[in-house]
């Protein structure tokens, strides 16, 4: 078994990585014409925030996932990896889909499932230790929050 600080390293460059890839897929996203000239929630926060947000979610996740992969059944330990696997996918799939092809609907359905994914991690973490759970929760808020803004702009803006 590998140790917690290069599972923990592991998970950061995963995590990042799907940031990263996900901007990547963006094009121009939030200085795109599109995006500038959509109908956004009055509770739709700054810029900065959104980085500032994803930041601590990574890192919070990346520490949460190095933690509960330790002392797990091979069986348990290859569910909680696809299970992640899943996470990153949704998590890298949402912003090509919503900024690149404008499927305003399809990206609330992705950061829908996205967020019952981080449920069963937050359930699962909570099961192990409150710490754990703690780890999970500003993923699991973010995601509501975001899934508020990308409903708002799907109901307001007819898309």
């Amino acid at each position: 078994m590998k140790s917690f600080w290069f599972r923990l390293l592991v998970f950061l460059l995963l995590n990042f990585g799907a940031l990263a890839l996900g901007a990547i897929f963006t094009n121009d996203g939030v200085t795109s014409d599109w995006y500038q000239q959509l109908h956004k929630a009055p509770w739709t926060p700054p810029g900065f925030v959104f980085g500032l947000a994803w930041t601590t979610i990574m890192i919070c996740f990346s520490f949460f996932m190095a933690y509960i992969t330790d002392d797990l059944s091979n069986k348990i330990r290859v569910k909680i990896y696809l299970i992640y696997a899943i996470q990153w996918f949704l998590n890298v799939l949402w912003n090509p889909t919503f900024f690149y092809l404008h499927e305003v609907f399809m990206a609330l359905f992705i950061i829908s499932l996205l967020c019952v994914v981080i449920c069963y991690f937050l359930y699962e973490g909570i099961k192990r230790s409150r710490m754990y759970g703690l780890l999970v929760l500003p993923y699991f808020v973010w995601l509501l929050i975001a899934i508020s803004l990308n409903c708002y702009i799907w109901m307001v803006n007819g898309i």
